[in-house]
C-alpha cells in the first residue's frame, strides 16, 4: 500500500482552528464577525474577511519576531477584536495561545508566564506594568494600541505558509483546583474541533444567524472556547465595554441580540430595568445560564417580553475542552423534578459514567467522561494527568446525580473548588495567602452560597494569641497578593476550627456554622 500524503499538515485536508477562519474569509468575507463597543460608546464592526486579514498580519509579525511552530504566546488584556486576531494569528503559525487573567497581580501573572514558557506576551496598556514586572527576562512584550497597529500595517495580509498539524496544541488554558498552583490544560486543534465545535452546533443550536452578547473573558475556557466555537460557526459576537444592566439592555436592543449567556443575577438585573420589555429583548431566542436556575418571577418577566425565548443550562470543564452537558426549558415546569441542580444531558460526543468510591455505577457519585475533545493533559504535570486519566476515563472530580432518564444534577465537589462570579478559586491558594498574616495560627477557606456570587469566598482564621488579628488585616494581606475575585468577601475570626480525629479541618461544619448563625 503506498504511503498517503500528510494531508493533516496541509490546507488540502487538515482540520485546524485557523483554517476555518480562512474559509469564512473566502465564503462570507462581508459577514460581521464582531461588533465592539468602547468605554466611550464608540462602535466598530469587523467582518470575517477583515478579521482573517488582521490575524494573518499578527501571524507574520510573530514569525518576524522569531516565533513559529511550537511557540507559546500569551495575552493579558480585556476582551477585544485584537485579542481574537492575535489568537488566530498564533494558531495559524502552529503556536499555542494562553490568556492571562487581567485581574492577576504580579506573582500570579509571573507563575503563568513562566510555567507556560511564553516567549511573547501582548498586553493592554493598563496591564503593561504588571506584565513587565512579571515576565521572565527572555519573554518579550508588545502592547495593544497605536504602536502595535503600526507594526501590523508593515506585515503582509496573505496566509502564512506554515505546516500546522491538527494535533498541535492550540490552547493552554489555566484552571485552578485545590492544588498549590493553577494547571495548564493542553488542548490541540483536533480535540477541539472533533467534538466541542459540533456540540455547539447540535447541542446549542448555534449558527451564522446568531448574534451573541459576549461577556465571558478570553483567559478562561468559557471565554476563549466559546469565542472559538462561535467564530467557527460563523456567528456574530457583540463585545460590550461593560455589563452594567442599563448599558447592556441598550446594546441588546440596538444590536438585536438573539443569544445571551450569563448568570441568573444578570437576567434578574435586566428584568428590573425600566427599559426592559419586548422592544429591548423581544428578539432574544436563547438565554444560556449557569450557577443555578432562574427565579420564577424572572422567567415570567422574560416570557412576557420575549415569548420565543428558550432557557438553557449547561456544564463543562477545561479538561473536556469545555462543553459537556446542556438542557433547555421554556418554563420551570420543564425542569426535571424542579431540581435547581439540573445541568442537562451529555452532548452527542460525550460518554459518561457515574460511579461510587469503589468504581461501581451509582445514582450519586463522581462523573466520569470520555470524548474526542479530552485534553492532552496538564502541562509539565504527568502525575496529576495520570490522576485524572484513569481506567480509560476522565475523572472530573465533580459529584452528580443521574436519574432514570439520563438527566444529570450537580451534587457536590470532590475537591475544595470555589466557583465565585463564574471564576474558579482554589481554597488552598487563598489559605496560603491568609497564612501570610503573622498572627494567623490556622486558616480555612470555603465557599458560602451567595445570591450574587453563587459562592462567596469566606475565610476562618484562628489567631496565635500573640498578635491581634482583624478581618480587615486579613483582607488587606489578600488584596496585596490575589486577584480581587479571590479575596475573601467575609472573614471570621474564631477560637478554633472543627477537625476530625486525624486533624483534618471539617469544612462542611464551617459552612454550617455560618449558614445557621443569626443574621
Amino acid at each position: 500500500m503506498p504511503d498517503l500524503a500528510p494531508h493533516h499538515r496541509t490546507p488540502l485536508g487538515r482540520a485546524t482552528i485557523g483554517d476555518q477562519l480562512r474559509r469564512h474569509a473566502r465564503t462570507q468575507p462581508d459577514k460581521v464577525a464582531f461588533i465592539a463597543y468602547g468605554a466611550d460608546g464608540t462602535r466598530t464592526e469587523t467582518t470575517y474577511g477583515a478579521l482573517n486579514e488582521r490575524a494573518n498580519r499578527f501571524a507574520h509579525l510573530f514569525t518576524a519576531r522569531g516565533l513559529g511552530h511550537g511557540g507559546r504566546i500569551a495575552s493579558m488584556a480585556r476582551n477585544s477584536v485584537d485579542v481574537v486576531a492575535a489568537y488566530y494569528g498564533a494558531l495559524k503559525i502552529g503556536a499555542a495561545f494562553t490568556g492571562v487573567n487581567p485581574l492577576y497581580r504580579e506573582p500570579e501573572a509571573a507563575h503563568q508566564l513562566s510555567h507556560s514558557r511564553a516567549t511573547l506576551v501582548l498586553a493592554d496598556p493598563d496591564f503593561q506594568a504588571v506584565v513587565d514586572a512579571a515576565r521572565p527576562p527572555d519573554t518579550a512584550r508588545l502592547t495593544y494600541g497605536a504602536d502595535l497597529d503600526g507594526l501590523l500595517a508593515e506585515q503582509p495580509a496573505d496566509e502564512p505558509d506554515v505546516a500546522v498539524d491538527e494535533n498541535d496544541v492550540a490552547l493552554i488554558v489555566y484552571t485552578s483546583g485545590t492544588e498549590a498552583s493553577p494547571k495548564g490544560v493542553l488542548i490541540p486543534h483536533r480535540n477541539y474541533l472533533a467534538s466541542t465545535a459540533p456540540a455547539w452546533g447540535w447541542g446549542l443550536d448555534t449558527g451564522p444567524r446568531d448574534t451573541w452578547l459576549f461577556v465571558m473573558p478570553f483567559h478562561t475556557i468559557a471565554g476563549l472556547g466559546s469565542m472559538t466555537s462561535l467564530t467557527l460557526m460563523g456567528a456574530t459576537l457583540v463585545l460590550p465595554a461593560t455589563v452594567e444592566p442599563a448599558a447592556a439592555l441598550r446594546i441588546i436592543a440596538a444590536e438585536r441580540i438573539t443569544v445571551i449567556a450569563q448568570t441568573p443575577t444578570f437576567y434578574t438585573a435586566l428584568s428590573q430595568e425600566p427599559a426592559f420589555g419586548s422592544d429591548a429583548v423581544g428578539q432574544v431566542r436563547r438565554c444560556m445560564t449557569y450557577g443555578g436556575l432562574i427565579p420564577p418571577h424572572v422567567v415570567e418577566a422574560w416570557a412576557a417580553a420575549a415569548p420565543d425565548v428558550m432557557w438553557g443550562t449547561y456544564w463543562g470543564q477545561s479538561e473536556l475542552s469545555q462543553l459537556g452537558t446542556v438542557g433547555f426549558f421554556r418554563t420551570l415546569d420543564d425542569v426535571p423534578g424542579g431540581d435547581a441542580a439540573w445541568i442537562g444531558k451529555p452532548v452527542t460526543h460525550l460518554e459518561i459514567r457515574v460511579v461510587d468510591a469503589d468504581g461501581n455505577d451509582a445514582e450519586v457519585g463522581e462523573l466520569l467522561c470520555r470524548t474526542p475533545s479530552a485534553m492532552l493533559g496538564y502541562l509539565d504535570d504527568p502525575e496529576r494527568t495520570a490522576e485524572v486519566f484513569r481506567d480509560g476515563w476522565v475523572h472530573t472530580g465533580d459529584m452528580v446525580r443521574i436519574d432514570g432518564e439520563g438527566n444529570l444534577f450537580f451534587h457536590d465537589r470532590l475537591k475544595d473548588m470555589i466557583k465565585t462570579g463564574g471564576m474558579n478559586v482554589s481554597s488552598q491558594e487563598v489559605e496560603r495567602v491568609v497564612y501570610g498574616h503573622p498572627g494567623v495560627l490556622r486558616a480555612a477557606v470555603v465557599g458560602m452560597p451567595d445570591a450574587y456570587w453563587s459562592e462567596a469566598v469566606t475565610a476562618f482564621v484562628v489567631p496565635d494569641g500573640d498578635h491581634e488579628v482583624t478581618a480587615e488585616d486579613v483582607v488587606a494581606v489578600c488584596r496585596e497578593r490575589l486577584a480581587s475575585y479571590k479575596v475573601p468577601k467575609a472573614v471570621h475570626v474564631v477560637s478554633e476550627l472543627p477537625v476530625d480525629p486525624q486533624g483534618k479541618i471539617l469544612k462542611r461544619q464551617l459552612r454550617g456554622q455560618v449558614a445557621n448563625a443569626p443574621a
